[in-house]
Parts: structure tokens; sequence; C-alpha cells
């Protein structure tokens, strides 16, 4: 039997998709044929992408979206009903570690700039896919948590404890949409070098003292080692698979 992982005709919308995982993540929805729909809070990156997708033989839209604005949300799923009339995949990948400290220094301002768009901003982009989805016949929704969701790293608390709740909310999500043919998955990257992760990959000292020794593969992951957990998640070859987590992490978890 041929597993078929072909996303032709599919709609997809990824999330941070202007550079790191969340641009790989697209470039591979978009190579197996879906139409990639990629956000960011501004255009920054985005032309780039779409270029890049395009010139490959993909098709991509950019739509700005500022996660943290439930009405920016909301523009977004209608923007995407009036062109394609229909949803079959959201990526949500967009999120942000605004403390890097030990928690008891922390602020409310790091604990609801983190959670407002690495926890409550994901809540209602799989709400409003979900409507859109329903209507649609059902889909695909991964969430990008992270293995600090089950392991919380040092200096990273509070950016943790939102991960953590992406992954349960992904579990609580498959449970109520199964019924409506919609699966919702997460995929757990562990240390991935991109802009995001910089302060520690940059570091060569936290690197070959603390990070590497802690992952038997000892390198941390690149960005395009991602989209092959997603594309999986997001096409019929997962048609069994939802409330699961999907770690990539070179075996830091295991």
């Amino acid at each position: 039997m041929k597993v078929n992982f072909d996303l032709t005709g599919k709609v997809a919308i990824v999330t941070g998709a202007s550079r790191g995982i969340g641009e790989s993540i697209a470039k591979t929805l978009a190579a197996y044929g879906a139409e990639v729909v990629i956000t960011n809070k501004t255009m920054e990156g985005l032309p780039e992408v779409e270029a890049a997708i395009k010139a490959d033989g993909g098709k991509a839209v950019s739509m700005t979206c500022h996660n943290g604005v439930l009405a920016e949300i909301d523009k977004l799923f209608k923007d995407v009903e009036a062109k394609y009339g229909k949803l079959d995949i959201l990526v949500n990948n967009a999120a942000v570690n605004f403390y890097f400290g030990e928690m008891i220094n922390a602020d409310e301002t790091a604990w609801d700039k983190t959670m407002e768009v690495n926890l409550k901003a994901n809540f209602f982009m799989c709400q409003h896919a979900a409507k859109l989805m329903i209507k649609s016949g059902g889909g695909s929704i991964v969430n990008v948590a992270s293995i600090n969701g089950i392991r919380p790293a040092p200096m990273q608390g509070i950016y943790s404890i939102t991960k953590a709740g992406v992954i349960s909310m992904t579990k609580a999500f498959a449970k109520e949409l199964a019924p409506h043919k919609i699966r919702v998955n997460a995929l757990l990257p562990g240390l991935t070098d991109t802009k995001f992760a910089s302060v520690m990959v940059k570091n060569d000292a936290l690197m070959e003292k603390v990070l590497l020794p802690m992952i038997p593969l000892h390198r941390a992951a690149q960005p395009d080692e991602m989209g092959g957990a997603v594309l999986y998640l997001a096409s019929d070859a997962s048609s069994f698979t939802t409330g699961a987590t999907i770690v990539v992490d070179g075996g830091a978890l295991a």
C-alpha cells in the first residue's frame, strides 16, 4: 500500500511562517501540493518565503495576523474563507519566549505576553479553524509545542508552562473535534537552530557543557527536520492519529 502524503487541493494556514520552523513547514506543505497561507505579525519576511515557494512550483499567499489580537485572528479566518471557501490544515507555529530568566524574578508583563501568544492565541486559532473545518467536512490541526512542555527548561519556566498548556489543549480539542472528522495533534521540537533559539545555540559554552550532552544525536536540529513530521500529521498518512504528540528532539527525552 502506498502511504498518502499528497496535499493537492488542500488549503493550509501556517502561522509564524516568515522564518525558521514555520518557513520550513510552509515550504514542505506547499511542496506536497497544499496552497499555503503564510502569516506573521507583520509582512517582514513573508514575501521572500512566498516567492521561494512559488519559484519551486508551489502556491502561497501572505497575510498578516498578530496572534495576540483576537480581532486579527477573526479577520484572518474571514479572509481565508472568502478567498478559498474552506480550510483543511492549520499549523499553529507562532510563539514567543518573552522572558529568559528565573521565574521568581518575572513580572506580570512577561507572564501575560507569553501566555497571550503561545496559549491564548493558539486556543482561538484552533477555535476559528475548527468552525471553518466543520463547514469543510473535516481537517487537521497541528500545534507546535516543545519538549519543554514535558521537561521544563532552566530559565524558560514561563515558556515551558505555556507549551505544557498547548499539549493539554491539543488533547482536549482532539477529543472534542473527533466527531467532526478534525484531527488535532502536536509537534514537540527539541533544540532547533533558529533565530528564536539563538541565545542558546550561539552560546558555545552552554551548548558544549550543558545542552549537547543531553541530546544523544549531539547536535541541534535544523528547521527543515521538522517539516516531515508536520507533513505526516497534516496528510491522510495520519488518518488514525489524533491527540498525539510527536517528539522530534534528537533523543533528548529518551
